[in-house]
């Protein structure tokens, strides 16, 4: 089951093994699109990959500390530590090509 993350327990819930995390806006069409995406990923991998989602409006703090200008953004971390930063729209087959790089 995707993660919901608030600026309260993003550190918490990222710092270990491999998290995907989808920054977006309720009014967002591009990121209405993903979330179907990030969905299917996780039933698919999500015993080795950690999907989250942080909604920027509600939570301004991460994205901001992040750089986050425009959404979706998707962060990869590893064990903490940003990884991949895809700004975007991104279809599930790229998606999965970055994600087997840290798996």
């Amino acid at each position: 089951m995707v993660k919901v993350l608030t600026d309260a327990n993003f550190e918490t819930e990222t710092k270990d093994g491999i998290i995907l995390v989808d920054f977006w806006a309720t009014w967002c069409g591009p990121c209405r699109m993903q979330s179907p995406i990030i969905d299917e990923l996780d039933e698919e991998i999500g015993d080795k990959v950690t999907f989250a989602k942080m909604d920027v409006d509600a939570n301004p703090q991460t994205p901001q500390k992040f750089g986050i200008m425009g959404i979706p953004t998707l962060i990869i971390k590893k064990d903490g530590a940003v990884v991949e930063k895809l700004v975007g729209f991104h279809q599930k087959e790229m998606l999965e090509e970055v994600l087997d790089k840290y798996i």
